[in-house]
């Protein structure tokens, strides 16, 4: 009976490390995220940065036509102003204040004299063109005295009010300066004239026009601010070396100082508009994959417009059939796909 067990032995074992030739083979897939895919057009856009400052028409420099002395200064840099608030008052200088007498005294000698010509010239003892010229001299002088007097020289104190609601943007001098003639001493801005400033590299200069829209965002964060181009420069700052930009912007929404990030719109791209993730550019031509019956179905494509969350491309896209977007780069052409949660 022994020799029959070896056969039977090697005859289970046989059957037991048999490879199941019936299990099909299962192709791996990829986990993709899809979506649909439509026509649209975004926003072709140059980025500039700058600062929230007050326009040239809104701004307001105050000073003297004759020296003298701060006194008091009543605000700071930065301060909100209303209209008719005090912000400063000024004596003028000792000289400013005799020539002011010196023109008083000489509308008085003027006026003496016309009046001393006028009765010679009654008496005939004066000719018409003395009295002419006395007539000239008299109104010479009132002319001088009314410069000085709207210059400030004829008080003894002047308080300077704001001539506007706004901010304070400079203040040049402190109490006690002795200023000269014509010497800034502070500087109001309109609290609705303020403008982002920025910068934009030259070559794109001619992509960029007064009333195109732009979006101004805080570098140090927040949510985005329309606004529109007011002024484009025709030559480069001296200290940038880029074109200066003015954006207008709604009142209130920035102060002076804030450095910002503006986003403006030069035009429209047309084209499938989908997301930045989709389209892979790494493997040479632009190429998108589409989901074919559970098959990634490489489609190319040109990349019209790029941006970080979305591209406008063209192609031979079809919508009806979804686009892949994560897992994107994994796939390649006729590769199965599965839908990830």
């Amino acid at each position: 009976m022994k020799p029959l067990i070896a056969p039977l032995t090697l005859l289970a074992l046989a059957g037991c490390g048999a490879p199941d030739q019936t299990t099909p083979d299962r192709q791996p897939s990829i986990a993709v995220t899809t979506t649909r895919v439509a026509q649209g057009s975004l926003p072709d856009t140059v980025t500039a940065y700058g600062t929230a400052s007050p326009s040239l028409s809104g701004v307001r420099s105050i000073s003297f036509a004759q020296p003298g002395q701060v006194t008091a200064v009543l605000v700071t840099p930065g301060l909100a102003v209303h209209a008719g608030q005090p912000l400063l008052t000024f004596e003028p200088s000792a000289s400013a204040r005799s020539a002011y007498q010196q023109a008083v005294n000489a509308v008085h000698a003027a006026q003496v004299t016309q009046d001393s010509t006028r009765q010679l010239l009654a008496q005939q003892l004066a000719t018409a063109d003395q009295m002419a010229q006395a007539t000239k001299a008299l109104a010479d002088a009132r002319a001088a005295l009314a410069g000085l007097s709207a210059e400030g020289s004829g008080q003894a104190r002047t308080t300077v009010t704001a001539p506007f609601d706004g901010v304070i943007a400079a203040l040049s001098v402190a109490q006690g300066d002795r200023t000269q003639a014509g010497a800034p001493l502070l500087t109001v801005a309109r609290r609705d004239a303020l403008v982002v400033s920025a910068g934009i590299d030259p070559a794109q200069r001619a992509q960029v026009r007064a009333g195109q829209n732009a979006q101004i965002q805080r570098l140090t964060g927040s949510g985005w601010v329309s606004g529109h181009v007011l002024r484009v420069g025709s030559a480069l700052d001296p200290k940038t070396r880029l074109v200066n930009v003015d954006i207008a912007f709604p009142a209130g929404t920035l102060m002076p100082g804030e450095a910002v990030q503006a986003r403006i719109a030069t035009r429209q791209v047309t084209g499938w508009v989908v997301p930045h993730q989709a389209v892979i550019t790494a493997d040479g031509a632009p190429h998108v994959f589409q989901d074919q019956g559970g098959k990634a179905h490489l489609v190319p494509v040109a990349v019209l417009l790029a941006g970080d969350e979305s591209d406008v491309v063209s192609g031979p896209l079809n919508p009806a059939l979804p686009l892949v977007v994560e897992g994107a780069y994994q796939a390649h052409d006729g590769d199965a796909l599965r839908r990830g949660q």
